[in-house]
């Protein structure tokens, strides 16, 4: 029964979003221009893209959808006139998952649905909202990656795997970005910025991003909890390739997937170091980024790495 509540919720709370999302749209409060539906995008985590090692921060998905006023290559100057629904979910697993050794992490399932805002203040883009993360057996991921790793023929999670794994739970959590953009020439852009989050996962992030190429110029993009790549949520005409290169480190207070009443400690620091690639053709366009990952619990041996894939076909 606590599984289909946590289900109700999510849904209740997704319908929520996308309820203030659509009747935004009836608003009428910038010059006479009300809000309409811009664009969407998802991508896709896995250390299958990456190491190959099926452990730790092992898969996720993210998605958002955006409505605002009509485009004009930055977002708006007000909070709340840009409007980005956000759902998704990951599953952080152990080394094994048949018999984890006793220091190793649990298990966790989550998923997620929450509203944001971008807006900006002079040359910074800000993105500020809150998400509700529920976690536990109730999300039923332990079963959906059981069922995958049937398919491929891989033991999936044991019963103690699953008796070990984070509770069920309910978590808001809040979350705020700020960024600016600063152009290298014709072709090379920095991005510094800096991040704070409470809730699932208590931090502060700073960090950078590299793109030499022209891809998002003119674009919303997101930036996705996970690996830390920036999706293209809002986009123009492209074609072509890009490189990004980032880097970002993070002071981590509390984690609800590293429990200290289990023994867990926190690393001092958690870094992230990534590569991408966009390349946009006739047939659509592909994105590939790869993140190393740095140990997040001091009984941790070493780091990740991991993949990040999002294709645009066209037909």
């Amino acid at each position: 029964m606590t599984r289909y509540l946590a289900v109700l919720a999510l849904g209740l709370s997704a319908l929520f979003c996308t309820a203030a999302a659509v009747a935004a749209a009836d608003a009428d409060d910038d010059g006479g221009v009300g809000r309409r539906f811009l664009g969407h995008a998802t991508l896709t985590t896995n250390d299958s893209f990456g190491d190959i090692k099926d452990r730790w921060r092992t898969g996720s998905v993210a998605a958002s959808l955006v409505w605002g006023p009509r485009w004009t290559g930055r977002a708006p100057l007000r909070f709340g006139r840009l409007i980005e629904l956000r759902l998704g979910g990951q599953i952080i697993s152990p080394t094994s998952l048949t018999t984890p050794a006793a220091a190793d992490r649990p298990y966790a399932g989550a998923l997620f649905a929450g509203l944001h805002s971008h807006f900006r203040r002079g040359a910074t883009d800000f993105a500020l909202g809150a998400n509700l993360v529920v976690t536990g057996p109730q999300t039923g991921l332990h079963d959906l990656q059981d069922a995958l790793h049937d398919l491929a023929g891989i033991a999936g999670p044991s019963p103690g795997v699953r008796a070990a794994q984070i509770g069920n739970g309910v978590h808001p959590t809040l979350v705020v970005e700020a960024g600016r953009d600063l152009p290298l020439g014709a072709a090379a852009t920095l991005r510094p910025f800096v991040e704070a989050r409470w809730g699932d996962e208590t931090l502060l992030r700073a960090g950078a991003d590299l793109t030499l190429g022209r891809v998002g110029r003119g674009e919303l993009l997101i930036r996705d909890a996970v690996g830390g790549h920036r999706y293209r949520a809002i986009r123009q005409p492209f074609s072509g390739s890009a490189l990004v290169l980032g880097a970002d480190v993070a002071h981590v207070h509390d984690s609800i997937y590293l429990p200290r009443d289990r023994g867990y400690a926190l690393t001092g620091a958690r870094a992230r170091l990534r590569l991408g690639l966009h390349h946009a053709g006739r047939r659509g366009s592909l994105f590939y980024g790869l993140t190393w990952l740095s140990e997040e619990f001091e009984a941790q041996p070493e780091g990740q790495l991991i993949g990040a894939i999002r294709l645009n076909l066209r037909f």
